[in-house]
């Protein structure tokens, strides 16, 4: 049986999330990703209009094959984003951009694949002793919504990633004041899961139900980073407990990963908001909850949590490497 040649021509990259898609082309598997844009995706009324609008700024180069790692479930051939207005047909986006293939998976599905690949300055530990090698390893990450998902070992070397939703399991809330917070949060949504507090709008939620709890005025905050400005550069008090209830109920979903996962080989934080709190988040109640799990606290004590502090999205490398399999 004679081997199939690719035929010539490039591959598009693209991590699309609630706030931003961001692209980048590749001119063959394993090869270096360049030309990589952020678009925000309010701006087009479509995936197929950023596409054209990245595609365009190309030039000749053909593009043969892409790979889309998206912010919602991808379970057929409809796909609908969970935080923003984008919907699709797999098939049909294919067929309009005249591509020979497609694969179109969960964002954070592609994070996870990148996991194997990320250099060590890419990221930075926060407790823990070593991985264990060919063990489990889990990922979350908040940002417009909250991400989840993980790597088990198949095999000698590989790796199989979870497509999952585990940023709507049920909040878990443990103290009088995370309970007042679940309550509001449920009477305003009809359920309270933990994407509800971690992540960008959650943190924001957050903080105006503690205002209002506590019968504070709001003013002149409007998006999650003016939280975390009034919070670390003014300790405005609401926004500073909105904060440290967003890390300790995100502390309190990643012990429960790893337990579910038996996740020895680490715990990754991706997602846009980790990143950017720096040293405060290291003295944040992250890690305590993530190890506040009774008799398994020395369990989780061992589990290494690494940020990652990729400058460019390592989605992208992800969705490159579930592309390679289809090439």
């Amino acid at each position: 049986m004679s081997q199939r040649i690719p035929s010539p021509g490039g591959r598009l990259l693209a991590d699309i999330g609630g706030t931003n898609a961001r692209f980048a082309f590749q001119s063959a598997p394993g090869e270096p990703l360049s030309d990589v844009r952020v678009l925000p995706v309010a701006r087009y009324p479509g995936v197929q209009d950023a596409l054209r609008e990245y595609l365009g700024g190309l030039g000749p180069r053909r593009v043969r094959a892409a790979a889309i790692a998206i912010a919602n479930p991808v379970t057929g051939d409809a796909v609908r984003m969970t935080n923003h207005d984008w919907a699709f047909s797999q098939r049909a986006l294919r067929a309009e951009m005249g591509w020979e293939r497609l694969r179109v998976l969960n964002d954070f599905t592609a994070l996870a694949l990148a996991l194997p690949v990320l250099p060590a300055s890419d990221l930075r530990q926060l407790g823990g002793g070593d991985a264990v090698p060919r063990a489990a390893r889990a990922l979350l990450g908040p940002g417009t919504g909250l991400g989840v998902s993980g790597l088990l070992p198949c095999g000698a070397d590989g790796w199989v990633p979870l497509e999952g939703e585990g940023g709507h399991v049920t909040l878990p809330a443990a103290t009088p004041r995370e309970r007042l917070l679940m309550d509001a949060l449920a009477a305003r949504h009809g359920r309270a899961s933990a994407e509800r507090v971690c992540s960008g709008a959650g943190l924001l939620d957050s903080f105006r139900v503690l205002c209002e709890a506590d019968g504070v005025a709001v003013r002149g905050v409007q998006r999650a980073a003016d939280v975390t400005e009034a919070a670390l550069q003014h300790g405005q008090p609401q926004a500073l407990e909105a904060l440290n209830l967003f890390c300790a109920l995100l502390g309190s979903v990643a012990g429960n990963l790893a337990l579910t996962l038996g996740a020895r080989g680490g715990v990754y934080l991706g997602g846009g908001i980790v990143p950017r709190l720096g040293a405060w988040f290291d003295t944040s109640p992250f890690r305590a909850r993530f190890e506040d799990k009774g008799r398994f606290n020395g369990y989780l004590r061992a589990i290494p949590v690494w940020v990652i502090t990729a400058r460019e999205s390592p989605a992208l490398l992800g969705a490159a490497r579930g592309l390679d399999g289809l090439d």
